[in-house]
């Protein structure tokens, strides 16, 4: 350790963060800090001491792995399994975001005399770790690039999650280890440190078909959002507009439908001839009265019609362009929300969902329990609340 304290060395760096630590009393802080190091203890206690520098961050902590550099994989898959079976029914709940890297590091002494360290690679795992969702695993594209390489069960372990920008215009392209609540065979077998078997093509295949399934929901919900708050931000003269510019074609196709139906009722043109012939009969005034009446009531009765047809209409299309719906979620102790078949997030910390008026499914899972179900349907611009315990 002196002879490397001389030096700045390579290693993967593992940083973790308790998500919302501070905004919890002081009591609920201790807990959470308890139990954080009791699962942190666990997911390590295979690593070497002199493998190691454990920095304790007050909300999370930071471990540089000097020796095999999958130790740092294999300690976030032990810890993730831990948060996910028990630290989820913490009271309060433990989530917490994990972030790994592979970068130069500067072993030094701190004031105490002992080893610490600093660098490049603990402040790019820092913001990798930012990037992350509760319960998610993201590392660098220097660690995936390191640890893909070792085995190709390593290499389809991982997706690729896009590249982000840091507050201090930093790129960085993130590689995710699969999605939050997920817990694979191959992660279990990695994180109990079984020796990896190689992977079936379903078990590689499997992980892209969901990240690009998840993609698209992803860019068809962005562009729902867009149309959403387009319509709700615009003027009452863009709003006309917009429902003219839906109904307009469709009423005058209707109107259109309409009168071709109506076309039998309606008499044909009468040419007016100038009487030349006295002795013709002339209409009894009585009759003609009758027959005028009969008409005006035909066509009002079609105005009608087309009337309360445009009305219909313009209902269901005030309807689809309507205020999105607000769903308030309450899961103990946790669960993912997947809605109308599309993953939403876990729950906690997810509390509400914005969807659109009419009939929607909702599924809670619990890697624990088994999955719960609800149909609801809501009106534009209206609320419920969906709550559930998994016992």
């Amino acid at each position: 350790m002196e002879e490397s304290g001389k030096k700045t060395i390579i290693c993967s760096v593992l940083f973790l963060d308790i998500v919302e630590y501070s905004k919890k009393s002081v009591s609920g802080q201790i807990a959470l800090k308890e139990g954080f190091n009791a699962f942190l203890s666990v997911a390590i206690r295979d690593v070497p001491l002199d493998d190691r520098i454990i920095l304790d961050t007050g909300d999370g902590a930071v471990i540089s792995f000097l020796g095999d550099v999958e130790d740092a994989l294999k300690a976030a898959l032990v810890m993730r399994e831990s948060l996910l079976s028990t630290g989820a029914g913490m009271d309060p709940p433990l989530l917490v975001r994990m972030g790994i890297n592979l970068g130069p590091v500067r072993l030094v002494k701190d004031i105490n005399g002992l080893p610490n360290i600093v660098g490049d690679g603990i402040n790019v795992a820092q913001r990798v770790m930012g990037f992350s969702d509760p319960g998610q695993i993201l590392v660098s594209r220097s660690y995936y690039d390191a640890v893909s390489r070792l085995s190709q069960e390593y290499a389809g372990m991982f997706h690729y999650d896009g590249s982000r920008t840091d507050k201090h215009v930093r790129e960085h392209e993130v590689y995710a280890i699969g999605y939050p609540g997920e817990f694979t065979a191959t992660h279990q077998r990695m994180a109990l440190g079984a020796k990896p078997k190689a992977a079936i093509r379903f078990d590689r295949l499997l992980p892209q078909a969901q990240y690009y399934s998840r993609i698209a929901a992803q860019r068809l919900d962005a562009w729902t959002r867009i149309a959403l708050t387009t319509f709700r931000h615009a003027s009452v003269q863009q709003r006309a507009l917009y429902l003219a510019v839906l109904t307009i074609p469709l009423a005058l196709l209707i109107a259109l439908v309409v009168n071709i139906a109506d076309s039998p009722d309606v008499p044909a043109p009468q040419v007016a001839e100038t009487p030349t012939d006295t002795a013709a009969p002339a209409k009894s005034p009585e009759l003609s009265a009758k027959e005028a009446s009969r008409k005006l009531q035909a066509k009002q009765e079609s105005i009608r019609k087309k009337s309360a047809r445009i009305r219909t209409l313009e209902e269901t299309t005030a309807i689809d362009s309507g205020a999105p719906a607000r769903v308030s979620l309450a899961v103990t102790p946790w669960g993912e929300i997947y809605l109308d078949g599309r993953m939403q997030g876990v729950s906690p910390p997810l509390t509400e969902l914005e969807v659109m008026p009419g009939t929607h499914e909702i599924e809670i899972r619990n890697t624990t329990f088994p999955p719960y179900r609800q149909t609801f349907k809501v009106n534009a611009g209206g609320a419920i609340k969906i709550k559930h315990k998994f016992k």
